[in-house]
C-alpha cells in the first residue's frame, strides 16, 4: 500500500458483499482518474463472534475480486487486516479519504443499516460528496418495495409480492400470462419428509479446494481469530464468480429435481440435503439472481425438473429473498430492537458447542460449526424454534445467526430471525408465530428415534423417556400467550387445545416448563 496521496476524481467503495463486475458502482470508471477502495476491517469479524469459515469466505472472495479488478486495469486501493491500527471500517475509511482526497465517494447501497449510516457520517465529516447508487443486483429496488408495501399497510405478505414479481419479470408464466401449472405456489408439494429408510444417495454439491490465496486467508484467520467458533477443515464454498457459476450448474443438473419435494426434510449427518448452497454466492453478488432464476426455469421448460421443484426454488430467490430485503430496509432500525413477546433469557451455552442431548439441536449446531451452514428448516424449526420457545432475547439470537452462518448478511439474517423465527415483530410479515412441538421434528426427521427425549406423551409412555423440551415449552408458549393466539384465526385451534386443560394440568405444565427453562444449559 503506497503512503503517497493519490487523488482520485471518484473513489468507489466496494464492500465485502458487493463482488460483482456488473455493479452499478463500477460502471463508467476512468482508469486514469478513478479508483476502487476495498477495506478489510477486524471489527467486522468480531462485533459478533464470527465463525472462522464466515470470516475466511468474505476475505478470500474479496481478495480474489481485488485481483480480478486489477487484471482489468482498475486501480484498487486495498486495505488488508494489518494495514491500519484502526479496527473498524468507518475509521479505516476516514483514513483513506484523508489520504486519497477524492472529490466523490461512490457507494452501492450497503447490505447493513449500520454501515450505511457510518459511511454517510464519515463522508460528511471528510466533506466528500457521497453518491449512493441503487443496488441493481436486486430485482426490486428499495423505492419500489416501499411503494408496493404502501398498498398493504401494517401487515405485509410475501405471497402477494411474489406474484407481482412473477408478473413483472415474466417468470414461470404461460402464454396467457397466467402461472404455469394453474397455480402460483406449489408449497404444499414441497414439505415431504425423507422415506423411513432415509434420504438415499444425494448427489454432492460442487466443492472447491482452497487455492493458494484462500490457504493464505486460512492461516491469517487461524492466527488472528483462534478462539472464534467453527472450523475451516470442511471449507468448500465458491470464492470467485467462475466457481459460483459451476456451483449453479451442478445444482441445476444434479440436485434441483429433488429439491422441492424434500426441502423441509432433515436427517442425521445429512447437512445439505438437496439444497442449492448458492446463498453465499448470491449474497456476495458472485451470482446474479436473474441468471439463477433463468437457469431453474429453463430446467423446468426443457423437462429436466418438475414444476414444483423449479417453482419452490424460484420462490425462495425471486419471492422470499427480495421480500425480506425490502422489509429490512423498510423497518430498520426498529427491526433490530423489536421484542414483541418481551423475551429476555440468555442464549443457551450449547448454541456455541452443540453439546446438548437434544439430538435435533445437536446435529444442527454441530454441522453449523463444521460447515457454517444449516438449511432453512433447521434454522427456523430447530435452533430458531427452540430460541422462541425458550424465551431467548431476540438480540442475542440474531447475533448468533449473524455470527455462525457463512451466508449471513444482516439484510437477510435479521428479518428471518426477528420476523420469521422469533415473531419479535409481532407478525409484521408472518400470519402467526411458527411454533410446534417435538412431534413436528419427529415427522420431518429421524432425530427423535435415537434421542434421549420423547416428542409426545405416547412416546413417553411407550419408551419411558422424559418429555422433549420442545414439547414442554410448546405447551408453555400456548399457555402464556393463549389470549393472543385465540384472537388470531391461524392459531385459534392452538389456543383451544390449551384452553381445554384443567387447572391442575396447566399448573403441572407450568412447573415442568420452569424446570426446563431453569436447566436449559444442561438439556
Amino acid at each position: 500500500m503506497s503512503a503517497a496521496p493519490q487523488n482520485a476524481r471518484t473513489l468507489v467503495l466496494v464492500l465485502g458483499d458487493q463482488l460483482s463486475h456488473t455493479s452499478a458502482a463500477l460502471s463508467g470508471l476512468d482508469p486514469e482518474r478513478d479508483a476502487v477502495l476495498m477495506i478489510e476491517a477486524p471489527f467486522e469479524a468480531t462485533h459478533v463472534w464470527s465463525h472462522k469459515a464466515r470470516i475466511a469466505l468474505f476475505l478470500s472472495a474479496m481478495r480474489h475480486f481485488r485481483d480480478e479488478l486489477r487484471e482489468r486495469g482498475i486501480k484498487v486501493h486495498y486495505i488488508a487486516l494489518d494495514d491500519s491500527a484502526c479496527k473498524d471500517l468507518p475509521g479505516r475509511l476516514r483514513e483513506q479519504l484523508q489520504r486519497l482526497r477524492p472529490s466523490t465517494l461512490r457507494l452501492l447501497e450497503a447490505g447493513e443499516w449500520r454501515l450505511q449510516q457510518d459511511i454517510a457520517a464519515v463522508a460528511s465529516e471528510a466533506q466528500v460528496a457521497l453518491r449512493v447508487l441503487d443496488d441493481t443486483h436486486f430485482m426490486c429496488s428499495r423505492a419500489d418495495f416501499t411503494r408496493w408495501s404502501a398498498k398493504y399497510g401494517r401487515q405485509l405478505r410475501m405471497e402477494f409480492f411474489y406474484r407481482e414479481m412473477r408478473r413483472e419479470h415474466r417468470v414461470l408464466l404461460d402464454s396467457q400470462g397466467q402461472p404455469e401449472g394453474g397455480q402460483w405456489n406449489f408449497d404444499a408439494d414441497n414439505r415431504k419428509a425423507y422415506p423411513k429408510a432415509g434420504p438415499g444417495l444425494i448427489p454432492s454439491a460442487e466443492a472447491f479446494a482452497p487455492d493458494a490465496l484462500t490457504q493464505q486467508v486460512f492461516a491469517e484467520v487461524q492466527a488472528r481469530f483462534p478462539d472464534h467458533p467453527g472450523s475451516l477443515k470442511s471449507f468448500m464454498w465458491p470464492v470467485t464468480r467462475a466457481q459460483a457459476l459451476l456451483a449453479l450448474q451442478t445444482f441445476i443438473e444434479a440436485r434441483l429435481a429433488n429439491f422441492g419435494e424434500h426441502q423441509d426434510a432433515m436427517w442425521t449427518a445429512t447437512p445439505f440435503g438437496w439444497h442449492s448452497l448458492l446463498s453465499t454466492s448470491l449474497n456476495l453478488h458472485l451470482l446474479d439472481p436473474r441468471e439463477v432464476i433463468k437457469a431453474a426455469e429453463a430446467a423446468y421448460r426443457t423437462g429436466r425438473v418438475p414444476l414444483a421443484s423449479a417453482e419452490g426454488f424460484i420462490r425462495q430467490v425471486l419471492g422470499w429473498r427480495e421480500f425480506i430485503r425490502g422489509v429490512y430496509w423498510l423497518d430498520m432500525p426498529g427491526m433490530a430492537a423489536a421484542n414483541h413477546l418481551q423475551h429476555s433469557r440468555p442464549l443457551p451455552r450449547w448454541y456455541w458447542s452443540g453439546e446438548t442431548q437434544m439430538e435435533c439441536v445437536r446435529d444442527t449446531v454441530q454441522q453449523t460449526l463444521q460447515h457454517g451452514y444449516a438449511h432453512h428448516i433447521q434454522r427456523l424449526m430447530v435452533t430458531g424454534l427452540f430460541a422462541l420457545l425458550a424465551e431467548v432475547d431476540p438480540k442475542q439470537v440474531a447475533a448468533w445467526y449473524l455470527a455462525v452462518y457463512v451466508d449471513a448478511v444482516e439484510w437477510a439474517e435479521l428479518p428471518n430471525v426477528a420476523g420469521m423465527a422469533l415473531y419479535a415483530d409481532g407478525g409484521r410479515f408472518t400470519s402467526k408465530p411458527y411454533v410446534a412441538s417435538g412431534a413436528y421434528i419427529q415427522r420431518m426427521s429421524n432425530h427423535c428415534s435415537h434421542c434421549k427425549y420423547a416428542p409426545t406423551p405416547k412416546d413417553m409412555a411407550r419408551t419411558g423417556k422424559p418429555a422433549c423440551p420442545f414439547t414442554v415449552l410448546y405447551w408453555n408458549f400456548l399457555d402464556r400467550h393463549e389470549a393472543e393466539l385465540a384472537a388470531n384465526p391461524r392459531t385459534a385451534l392452538m389456543a383451544k387445545s390449551v384452553g381445554r386443560l384443567d387447572p391442575s394440568e396447566r399448573s403441572r405444565l407450568r412447573t415442568e416448563a420452569q424446570a426446563v427453562l431453569a436447566a436449559v444449559d444442561l438439556l
